[in-house]
């Protein structure tokens, strides 16, 4: 694929993607995160497109039932071989790409997953120095056992690179898997690269390999989108500095560990990060690949993540994906119709011309409402459960305006009802019902 067709940021607004030219907002869910290696993914990817989700997360973990790892055993041993590629785990990869890259859908890579290097994870690991021919636990510096969650960082996994531990005995490893994955991913334009799931590791961790990937598709005369996910769930934590302040480094954001906040703390944390951003004259998308929230978890409920889906992408997010069971909602029903009206709505709503305005609006009480707009030219407000609310559309200047409604949870419009402003340039909004999912478009 040409460069100019990759997906990057938006020229016309770097908050946003293009891809193939276009911009492009990325949405959706999914039931697994490591979606390469499900049985049914033509059909699950079939199941997206059709309600209008484009986006998904691909971890390269291996930790489920019926997974397969990245390296052949040796056949003396019965031992993994860290030298030999496993031939059907990158089949599956590469197979993953290909439906992917054929329905246009956008895949968020994460290379390493902390929860496959410690406790029972650990125990199936090739990396384990118990499963492997090529090193000891004493060369490696490796420990057999970990039985503390990743977020202690008693694995000496995550110290390998230069700067910290320079580890010679992993390290090689560590980089052929890398370059095995990015000998078939380069090879598309619909990727984007995320080195680790929620670290709290050094920086200089993240740093390494970002660099590598920009090396290797330097190389490879490839154009590549990278960025790191930290573990803290508050986004002014100094560990997503290390992300936010460096653009030479990640090219986008992500955010996904906001989505353990609530209501409007959900919204406010990102429009502080969208002005940090601005001010420092490298604005870049702002990406939200996993949105917690299920009542079989234990991180938000049901409801929680319907909101915090829609409170994305108002808030000026360029993208928002249903986190899988059970933690999330996946591709559930829920989330179908959700993803459908979401599309619906950005179809008729020019989200790229638009920024996050709960400035616009008046009479409201705590969670009830949330507006994006093109002040004078077109409004959008959500409402997570019914709600009465005014909206300064003074921009439009007096002119008459239209007012459709959508039925979120059924993915259906209202007519279209012309109204107008009062003297002050307000618009009273009151949803057609006193509760539910609503979204109004004034245009």
């Amino acid at each position: 694929m040409q460069n100019e067709d990759r997906i990057q940021p938006y020229a016309q607004n770097p908050f946003y993607w293009q891809y193939k030219g276009k911009p492009v907002l990325l949405i959706g869910g999914s039931v697994e995160d490591n979606l390469f290696q499900i049985p049914d993914l033509e059909a699950h990817l079939d199941l997206l497109k059709s309600c209008g989700g484009n986006y998904v997360r691909c971890t390269m973990s291996s930790r489920d039932p019926g997974d397969v790892w990245p390296f052949e055993r040796d056949p003396a041993t019965g031992l993994y071989d860290l030298t030999r590629p496993g031939e059907a785990y990158w089949r599956r990869f590469t197979r993953f790409l290909e439906l992917a890259a054929e329905r246009d859908i956008i895949a968020q890579f994460e290379m390493w997953d902390r929860f496959d290097f410690a406790r029972e994870p650990w125990q199936d690991n090739p990396y384990n120095p118990k499963n492997n021919v090529n090193y000891t636990a004493e060369a490696s510096g490796l420990k057999e056992v970990i039985t503390t969650h990743p977020g202690q960082r008693e694995s000496a996994f995550f110290r390998t690179v230069p700067a910290l531990e320079n580890n010679q005995v992993i390290l090689p490893y560590q980089i052929q898997q890398v370059e095995k994955m990015l000998s078939i991913s380069l090879d598309y334009g619909n990727t984007l690269y995320c080195i680790d799931n929620e670290t709290n590791e050094s920086a200089e961790w993240g740093k390494y390999w970002a660099l590598f990937i920009q090396a290797k598709a330097t190389a490879a005369g490839a154009l590549v989108q990278c960025t790191e996910m930290w573990d803290a769930h508050n986004l002014l934590d100094g560990e997503h500095a290390a992300t936010f302040d460096h653009p030479e480094l990640y090219s986008f954001v992500d955010i996904s560990q906001n989505n353990h906040s609530p209501a409007d703390k959900h919204w406010s944390n990102p429009q502080e990060i969208r002005r940090r951003l601005i001010a420092s004259g490298h604005i870049r998308p702002m990406n939200s690949v996993k949105i917690y929230g299920a009542n079989s978890g234990r991180y938000g409920s049901t409801r929680d993540a319907q909101e915090r889906f829609w409170r994305n992408i108002f808030g000026g997010l360029a993208s928002s994906r249903f986190h899988r069971p059970a933690s999330g909602l996946g591709l559930n029903v829920i989330a179908q119709a959700h993803i459908r009206s979401m599309r619906m709505f950005t179809d008729a709503l020019d989200i790229f011309t638009c920024e996050p305005h709960n400035d616009l609006l008046s009479d409201r009480s705590w969670n009830e409402a949330y507006c994006t707009a093109n002040p004078g030219v077109a409004y959008g407000v959500f409402f997570p459960d019914g709600g009465n609310v005014q909206l300064d559309v003074g921009a439009a200047g007096g002119r008459s305006l239209t007012l459709r409604w959508l039925d979120i949870r059924q993915s259906g419009w209202s007519g279209t009802k012309t109204v107008s402003a009062d003297e002050q340039g307000l618009l009273h909004l009151v949803t057609p019902t006193e509760e539910g999912y609503w979204a109004a478009l004034v245009l």
